[in-house]
């Protein structure tokens, strides 16, 4: 078994329970991801609902590779309100994939399969290139280095069809913040969005292989096509923030 994936080299996750909602940490000052026990697939943190204001920017996704399961706030979400999408996970904790029935994540099926995997190495061996790639991973020391080097970036583009979405959440405190983004520059030729999550702790970058960014529309406000209205309805919020930060991109300003 490689290093990677061996249960010895990560930390167990451990679930704490509060009023109406279960939470999973690695330590007691960060949280992992949260569940309302009884909306389990509701995004309930902010940066969540922004990863998925991708919608806006791609709205009918064919296949979505992950990196990072956590709680399962963003599979359960796409597999619940993406019908037509099909969704694969890679895990490299495995005391996290071990948390999977408490956090309501739905078994493997046709629409879904969660591997147990090295991120990095599960990019580079994609059967087929996807329409939307989501970068959450974080283990009790932070992101993995390897998840921020320009090989992985480039991996990432490679991974994409025309017109594909890189989507991945970073920390706006992480000392390597700025160096992170600019390789997600130059591994997408500067077709990057770098949108804050309102809670001044994360920021999302949306990085598109092609002409997307500039095709999407900047007028009013309009649920994406087939999405649920309670699903839009959580996106709201997401949906203005990206909208904002196309208008910025096309007016040459950084977003704020």
């Amino acid at each position: 078994m490689p290093a990677t994936l061996d249960p010895a080299h990560h930390v167990k996750p451990y679930v704490h329970e509060g009023r109406g909602y279960k939470a999973l940490h690695f330590s007691i000052s960060e949280i992992q991801s949260r569940m309302a026990v009884a909306d389990p697939d509701a995004l309930t943190l902010a940066y969540t609902r922004l990863m998925m204001g991708c919608l806006l920017l791609q709205p009918a996704p064919r296949r979505i590779a992950m990196l990072g399961l956590g709680g399962g706030s963003l599979v359960k979400f796409c597999h619940r309100y993406l019908p037509e999408t099909r969704i694969e996970v890679a895990e490299v904790n495995p005391h996290v994939l071990a948390l999977r029935q408490d956090f309501h994540i739905p078994p493997d099926d046709t629409r879904l399969c969660v591997a147990h995997a090295d991120g990095a190495t599960f990019i580079r061996q994609l059967a087929e290139p996807v329409d939307l790639l989501m970068v959450d991973a974080f283990t009790s020391e932070g992101m993995p280095p390897r998840l921020g080097s320009q090989r992985f970036y480039d991996d990432c583009h490679e991974a994409l069809q025309p017109d594909g979405l890189l989507v991945v959440n970073l920390h706006e405190g992480h000392r390597h913040f700025d160096a992170y983004v600019g390789r997600i520059q130059r591994s997408f030729e500067d077709a990057v969005l770098v949108v804050e999550d309102g809670d001044l702790s994360n920021s999302v970058i949306f990085a598109c292989r092609g002409k997307l960014l500039d095709r999407s529309r900047t007028t009013a406000l309009r649920r994406p096509r087939g999405l649920d209205l309670a699903a839009s309805a959580q996106l709201a919020d997401a949906f203005t923030r990206v909208r904002r930060a196309l208008l910025a991109r096309r007016r040459g300003n950084t977003p704020v």
